[in-house]
């Protein structure tokens, strides 16, 4: 028991922005602002495809489970987040730790996994719109995001524990915001190199067959899109992609970037995992709430705000 203790603190300390001391306020302003609006856009989302019924199709089926993986990354890194950011006290409990590197690592690979069930699902929306009752019917939906949800625990449940039973030879500093597996396997003080490979195996599904996956869907549907006789034929196709097509470049443009160009330091890559953290769970319900006339049509039923006005009028 002595040795491990030794091996696995029972406190980790999270640099975070330290570096920068004095941005650690303006930050804080902006993660509390972006975690109130993140947590009321998307439980406004599940909220609104819940109670209206023409919303009660497998596309936002499929949102409704993003929506799900935001609010678990936003619950799971930004409270403690905004904790490190207020005081000079940049520790974590172990256990606070463990729990942080498994659901980050599990919503991250899940809500890759649902963008190419998603980009698959516009696909036989559009370029195969008779057999899309049939293809995409409800327990075939269910079906899909539960493989989705269950590969990405699958992978977490590997990398994470692979991770924590790694010798840290007391080292508990951790050059991070948040206990990311990658940064757990900088501390180890052993062998790393069957982590670090299945890291890279782990990632192939998440990382490059999911983009691959959306990459040739929207394919498909620009080639069906141009062949449409009528321009509103391909404004309306396009217009049902665009917010997927945002979501999918705003989510795997940036992790692209750092595969393609590793950064050159620790702070760059902190920003990087701030976006994904704390900005995409907040773009993610604006981006389908005022692109989408669906959403905006369901608003308008359940806070019927014009007719309100027109009888005030009338008074």
């Amino acid at each position: 028991m002595g040795g491990q203790n030794v091996s696995f603190p029972i406190t980790f300390v999270l640099t975070g922005f330290s570096e920068h001391m004095w941005l650690e306020i303006p930050l804080f302003g902006v993660v509390l602002v972006s975690h109130i609006l993140t947590l009321m856009g998307n439980s406004s989302i599940i909220l609104l495809s819940l109670v209206d019924p023409r919303l009660q199709t497998p596309m936002y089926f499929f949102l409704d489970n993003l929506s799900v993986v935001d609010l678990c990354v936003t619950c799971t890194i930004v409270p403690q987040l905004l904790n490190n950011l207020w005081g000079p006290e940049k520790t974590i409990a172990s256990w606070g730790c463990i729990i942080q590197a498994y659901l980050f690592h599990w919503t991250g690979c899940t809500e890759c996994a649902l963008l190419a069930v998603m980009a698959f699902d516009r696909y036989v929306a559009i370029c195969q719109p008779l057999r899309y009752a049939l293809i995409m019917h409800p327990l075939a939906c269910v079906w899909l995001a539960a493989a989705c949800w269950a590969s990405g625990l699958a992978n977490s449940l590997l990398q994470a524990t692979l991770t924590f039973q790694l010798p840290l030879c007391g080292q508990h500093t951790l050059d991070h915001f948040f206990c990311e597996v990658p940064a757990l396997i900088k501390l180890a003080c052993g062998d790393t190199t069957v982590n670090d490979l299945s890291l890279t195996l782990g990632a192939i599904p998440f990382a490059l067959v999911a983009p691959l996956t959306v990459l040739v869907s929207y394919t498909f549907i620009a080639r069906a899109v141009l062949k449409l006789p009528s321009a509103e034929g391909r404004h309306k196709a396009l217009s049902t992609c665009s917010s997927h097509l945002l979501v999918v470049i705003m989510y795997f443009g940036p992790a692209i970037y750092m595969y393609l160009q590793p950064p050159a330091n620790s702070t760059q890559a902190k920003f990087m995992s701030f976006f994904y953290c704390v900005i995409t769970p907040l773009l993610n319900p604006l981006i389908y709430t005022l692109r989408n006339k669906d959403v905006k049509a369901a608003w308008r039923r359940i806070l019927p705000v014009q007719d309100q006005g027109k009888s005030l009028k009338s008074r």
